[in-house]
């Protein structure tokens, strides 16, 4: 038997959440069986947990986009037990049962080794939001975003994929400029490396379809109208990276900023990235992660607290990365 958190829908449509005990047998198929020791709490695993987003496809379901552990049985050339591993994304706490547990059983391929210089919970620490800060910024630098362009944007800046792009594009050097609705993270987001701060309110009412020209480069993961007057602001041959919907899966904006700009929108997709991009992000991760700063922005929690800090995390109440740490 192992401990998860474990959603259930009944016959009339309403979910229910806690923790069980799971029968180990009861595992889906996949040819590497993890221990798990860290997951994490994620925008999507919170919206699964409380039910107030689709992402469950199938019932019952252990949610957890992502965890890190000791490999304990393979049949995966690449993977002998005791590996250290790493996961994050493939449809693991949506299609197949995902990392708030003690166990997890998943395909090899889906896997990448913790890189040396990094623990297990390090890894965590980043997690699928700090792996998908890390896939924003090497789009930007291969789009050739550098820091003498200009100031790079960063929208939902006390979240986790924002805490972490804005330590990552300071220690690479950019003038970086934090987006938040919560003016009482200013000293957070200054000691992460922001340069300045800007109120979300100055981008979530509908603006022109063309604003000042700005920003060289941008991490958006608000979507909605605050990704079209990103778009609106950006400087000519400014890039805008888009990897969320915090705000809003719609799009409206204009044309212009394309056209007229010639700006670049570059989306960001960390479920199904190739293989090679995880294992370049992760890499770059470990080069660049001020361990002090990461742990400074880490939450840590039990398995037994995820469901009631599910809540919370959508309700705007915590900020930076939440480490959920098995028993």
């Amino acid at each position: 038997m192992f401990k998860a958190v474990m959603i259930e829908k009944s016959a009339d449509g309403t979910q229910s959440v806690a923790i069980r005990d799971v029968p180990e047998d009861q595992l889906p198929e996949g040819d590497v069986t993890v221990r798990v020791e860290y997951s994490t709490l994620n925008y999507k695993d919170a919206l699964a947990i409380t039910g107030r987003g689709p992402i469950v496809r199938s019932f019952p379901m252990i949610p957890g986009v992502d965890f890190a552990g000791v490999v304990e049985n393979s049949q995966h050339p690449d993977f002998a037990p005791g590996a250290r591993v790493i996961l994050n994304g493939w449809g693991v706490g949506e299609k197949h049962w995902g990392g708030l547990a003690q166990k997890a059983r998943v395909s090899g391929d889906w896997l990448v080794p913790v890189p040396a210089q990094l623990t297990t919970r390090q890894t965590m620490e980043i997690g699928t939001a700090g792996y998908t800060a890390m896939l924003c910024v090497q789009a930007l630098q291969r789009e050739d975003v550098t820091p003498d362009k200009g100031p790079v944007l960063v929208t939902g800046a006390a979240g986790g994929v924002g805490s972490v792009a804005i330590m990552l594009l300071s220690r690479l050097g950019y003038h970086v400029v934090a987006v938040t609705g919560r003016p009482e993270e200013e000293a957070y987001l200054t000691g992460l490396g922001a340069s300045e701060i800007r109120a979300r309110q100055d981008f979530s009412t509908p603006g022109k379809p063309l604003d000042k020209a700005r920003w060289a480069g941008a991490v958006d993961v608000a979507g909605g109208v605050i990704l079209a007057n990103v778009c609106a602001s950006m400087a000519y041959g400014g890039v805008v990276t888009a990897c969320g919907l915090a705000s809003d899966m719609s799009f409206p904006s204009t044309v212009a900023p394309f056209i007229l700009r010639g700006v670049t929108l570059v989306g960001i997709d960390s479920v199904m990235c190739p293989k090679h991009r995880r294992l370049a992000a992760w890499a770059g991760l470990a080069e660049l992660i001020d361990a002090a700063k990461l742990a400074a922005m880490t939450s840590d929690i039990t398995l037994d607290d995820a469901i009631e800090a599910a809540a919370s995390l959508l309700d705007g109440k915590i900020r930076g990365r939440v480490v959920v740490r098995m028993p």
